[in-house]
């Protein structure tokens, strides 16, 4: 039996007066939040936002991240800029139509100055606004004797016929003169051809007319006085060849862009291919094991075919083009991702927490999602990331063997297979320039790739 305790007499009226204050409208439910309860129970750690914060401590893979997004931004940028030449344009002098081959790289196209009075030989060209000039005057053949009006180290003025102009003084003329040089005028010969200039300087390319603007000249008929230092340039405009010329006379500078617009398109989908059926058919060899004999043999027979036998089959049956290399670095590029897949899938799917969902009914395509793929970012990341450079790899040695992209499709492939046909001369610039970027798109993968692992594992988050 309870007894019950009588009231203290003290508190008992304050008891009372409480309760009496406190009416039925003051006693309300609280308010209830689901989401904010939901809340409560989660800390504030963000896993992505703990793996970027990881990422960007390492300064040198930052670096190299920018240095890639702006590469890739520029391949884009490029063709919208000032002044650029199409990719595949053949670019022909526009006086003798001769390719502009070989150009070595420059900052601007200016290949002389005609300096102030000088006397230049104007070219018929339809131009309002340019001039075709040179100083050439005429050409003596070899063995013909003509007159030295005054002799100098480097140039002699000379008579020829009606004509009066400057020739080279140098080994290369191998100029007959007598013992008494000063003694003048005096005949002379040539064992070469001799240009005749009207002014002792070269101021043609190779032989071609160079422009410059009508404003900066005093134009009389064929001939013009230039009024001041004047610019000769290579072309009728400002562009400059900043990686030079190929063989064809086309820029290298739109080339290796635009074809490393196309080995990035190529590397990256081929990766993201690879990795999509890798990753796909990697974690159902490993997590079902009713597909484990199944898949197993499936990739002992694709792995046993050589990778560069598949290639160069696809290559040579198919029509070469861009889809084609892909397909070809497809077909077997997602087994190498598969197996490493199925790997790790193996040693993680029978872990307590996989099955204990599998007990509580889970669905399998929620566990792979949930449980097993969040355990594998790193590892997927740093695959991903070699892959692209792997496959522009591939993309080269196709294009070494002749198996390749078309000439008319430019890419690193083909701008290396050509380079490297120049690499024993002096336009050795052809292999240098693809091969630089080359290299910056392995290095930066590679080092992007192994921080981006690093930093998606959660042992080193904090």
């Amino acid at each position: 039996m309870k007894v019950k305790k009588p009231k203290d007499a003290l508190t008992a009226p304050l008891e009372q007066a409480i309760e009496e204050q406190i009416t039925k409208k003051d006693l309300q439910f609280a308010a209830y939040d689901p989401e904010a309860g939901e809340r409560s129970g989660y800390s504030n750690y963000s896993y992505w936002g703990s793996t970027l914060r990881c990422f960007f401590k390492n300064r040198v893979a930052a670096g190299f991240m920018l240095v890639l997004v702006a590469l890739l931004l520029f391949t884009f940028i490029q063709p919208l800029l000032p002044l650029q030449f199409e990719a595949n344009l053949i670019i022909d002098h526009p006086i003798t139509k001769k390719q502009m081959s070989n150009l070595p790289p420059a900052v601007t196209n200016v290949a002389a100055t005609a300096p102030a009075g000088t006397r230049l030989l104007v070219h018929p060209f339809d131009s309002e606004e340019w001039a075709a000039v040179d100083n050439v005057v005429s050409t003596i053949k070899a063995r013909k004797e003509f007159t030295v009006l005054e002799y100098g180290e480097e140039w002699c003025y000379i008579s020829y016929g009606d004509e009066e102009g400057y020739v080279r003084n140098d080994f290369t003329t191998k100029i007959k003169f007598p013992d008494d040089q000063a003694a003048t005028p005096y005949q002379a010969k040539s064992n070469f051809p001799l240009s005749l200039y009207s002014s002792p300087s070269d101021l043609s390319n190779n032989g071609d007319a160079l422009f410059c603007l009508k404003s900066q000249l005093d134009m009389d008929g064929n001939t013009a006085v230039a009024r001041q230092d004047v610019p000769l340039r290579l072309l009728p405009d400002t562009r400059p060849f900043l990686f030079g010329t190929n063989s064809a006379g086309q820029d290298l500078w739109a080339k290796v862009w635009s074809g490393t617009r196309t080995s990035l398109f190529i590397g990256i989908t081929v990766a993201a291919l690879q990795s999509l059926i890798g990753i796909l058919v990697g974690v159902l060899w490993g997590y079902v094991k009713s597909l484990d004999k199944l898949l197993t043999e499936i990739y002992n027979v694709i792995d046993n075919v050589p990778t560069t036998i598949v290639l160069i089959l696809v290559s040579y049956i198919m029509r070469p083009s861009v889809q084609t290399l892909i397909l070809a670095m497809t077909v077997t590029g997602w087994v190498g991702m598969a197996r490493f897949i199925r790997n790790q899938i193996v040693i993680i799917r029978d872990r307590d927490y996989n099955m204990a969902s599998r007990c509580l009914g889970v669905g399998t395509s929620r566990i792979i999602l949930h449980n097993l793929l969040p355990y594998l970012v790193s590892v997927i990341t740093l695959r991903l990331a070699l892959a692209v450079p792997g496959a522009i790899g591939s993309e080269v040695f196709i294009t070494y063997i002749g198996l390749g992209l078309p000439l008319s499709v430019p890419s690193l492939g083909n701008l290396i297979n050509e380079g490297r046909k120049m690499i024993s001369t002096s336009q050795s610039y052809q292999l240098l320039f693809p091969t630089i970027i080359l290299s910056i798109i392995t290095i930066s993968f590679y080092i992007i790739g192994n921080a981006f692992a690093d930093a998606a594992d959660p042992k080193n988050h904090l």
